[in-house]
């Protein structure tokens, strides 16, 4: 990207359509967060229909997880060869067909591999776009513009937990499904008309009609169109990128680090998330009760990223990050001693939401800088994968600690000393927060 192209989108004020970008992946992780939590709003009523066990019950929250670990993996880093734009449209349509072939489904092994491929699509649509939020911010605002991501997942998740109630009582558990599905297909157009592909992507990569689709975009941010484009080095927008790269030179620490952190925040988000209104009700309080604790954590969570992202565009991201970390690991234990006292368990999970959906933002928001443009689609795919298998692993292993005796107290004070070791493990980053420091390490192998 030519010089001053580069200084305006990195150093320059935010134009309208930078915003309008940021906000149509903002309604991506909406709908995102109502498709991935579908199963948890329904799996009561499913498991009444096909009289299925808590195993079996258990399996299908997890098909949902596993695909989008899946899709993270194998889908998105296609986004660092043939572009972002269209991996999200693929996954989009994936998500959408998966949702709306589910309403239909005629067994609970259909379900599930349904689910599974439902969440292929949605792992590939959230790993890219926050790769595109983060690219169209300047770098003053590219913090709260990732973490503005993962308020639409929250908003999206809170939405669908009280709209389900709703269709559940009027029309069946399939209506559900169908409704996300058919929002899901809605909003294809409106990411084929209004995203943009990504700058970065452009100048790296080069395909077709580049020049033109950059100065495009140049127009629409009100900055002078490019003559030619900028000379770079032989084979650059060529080269090979992959996993393996993740891992070599430079790149292997920050890439290590990245992977630990997401592998334990999303095992104890998720435990969080899953098992507190479960645990509400064994702690006493009623059903009502213990849905209205677990809604709590969701609503928090939309403001919680949003004041991550606010933190973010006056601190740095990873320090923020860490305060925030260490402050749900703290919150979770004086949790698991407040369930005696309604009001304040009610009060410190809304506080909780905060906190553990805030640690959730800033990772997907620090992980864009560690990686080139050629290679960040690859390295947030990959993050986020490993993230999903700690999400998946987490509230199983939740079930068989309590099977054999664990207290809930106890695993609130484990899930309390996770979220503050991801913190600690953080500290490895310093040094290492420029993507140039980083990247400019690694040669990419040539194709």
């Amino acid at each position: 990207m030519s010089a001053a192209l580069q200084k305006a989108l990195d150093e320059g004020p935010m134009s309208r359509f930078q915003w309008r970008a940021i906000a149509v992946c903002v309604l991506l992780n909406t709908l995102d967060g109502f498709d991935v939590l579908v199963m948890s709003f329904t799996g009561k009523s499913v498991s009444g229909q096909w009289s299925l066990n808590s195993g079996t019950l258990g399996l299908l929250l997890s098909s949902g997880l596993a695909g989008m670990a899946l899709g993270a993996l194998l889908l998105a880093p296609r986004a660092d060869r043939v572009g972002r734009r269209p991996v999200i449209l693929a996954g989009l349509g994936i998500a959408a067909v998966g949702m709306m072939v589910s309403s239909a489904s005629q067994s609970w092994e259909q379900l599930a591999l349904l689910r599974l491929l439902t969440g292929m699509g949605i792992g590939a649509v959230l790993a890219c776009s926050n790769v595109i939020a983060g690219e169209f911010a300047s770098r003053r605002w590219r913090g709260l513009a990732v973490s503005l991501n993962s308020t639409g997942y929250a908003i999206g998740a809170t939405v669908g937990g009280l709209s389900s109630v709703a269709l559940i009582d009027h029309h069946g558990w399939r209506s559900v499904f169908l409704v996300g599905g058919i929002a899901t297909l809605l909003v294809i157009p409106v990411a084929f008309f209004c995203l943009p592909e990504s700058l970065d992507f452009l100048l790296t990569r080069r395909p077709a009609r580049a020049l033109e689709r950059i100065n495009a975009i140049a127009r629409r941010m009100r900055q002078p169109e490019l003559g030619e484009l900028p000379a770079v080095r032989a084979g650059d927008g060529q080269r090979r990128v992959g996993f393996a790269t993740l891992l070599a030179g430079g790149l292997r620490r920050p890439t290590l680090v990245m992977w630990g952190a997401f592998f334990l925040v999303m095992a104890a988000f998720y435990f969080v998330t899953s098992w507190t209104p479960t645990l509400l009700v064994e702690a006493g309080m009623s059903s009502s009760q213990g849905l209205t604790g677990g809604t709590l954590l969701n609503v928090g969570g939309v403001f919680g990223s949003a004041l991550l992202g606010a933190l973010a565009a006056r601190f740095a991201l990873a320090s923020v990050l860490r305060g925030y970390l260490f402050a749900a690991g703290v919150l979770v234990v004086a949790f698991a001693a407040s369930t005696g006292t309604l009001a304040l368990a009610f009060c410190l999970g809304a506080v909780i939401g905060v906190a553990v959906n805030g640690c959730v933002a800033g990772l997907y928001a620090l992980t864009p800088a560690v990686y080139a443009p050629q290679l960040r689609a690859t390295g947030v795919g990959a993050a986020i994968g490993v993230g999903r298998v700690g999400a998946i692993i987490a509230p199983s292993a939740a079930g068989w600690l309590l099977d054999a005796g664990a207290t809930p107290r106890a695993l609130y004070v484990a899930t309390g000393a996770v979220f503050a070791a991801a913190g600690v493990l953080l500290f490895a980053m310093r040094g290492r927060t420029a993507k140039s420091q980083v990247t400019s390490e690694v040669p990419l192998p040539a194709a």
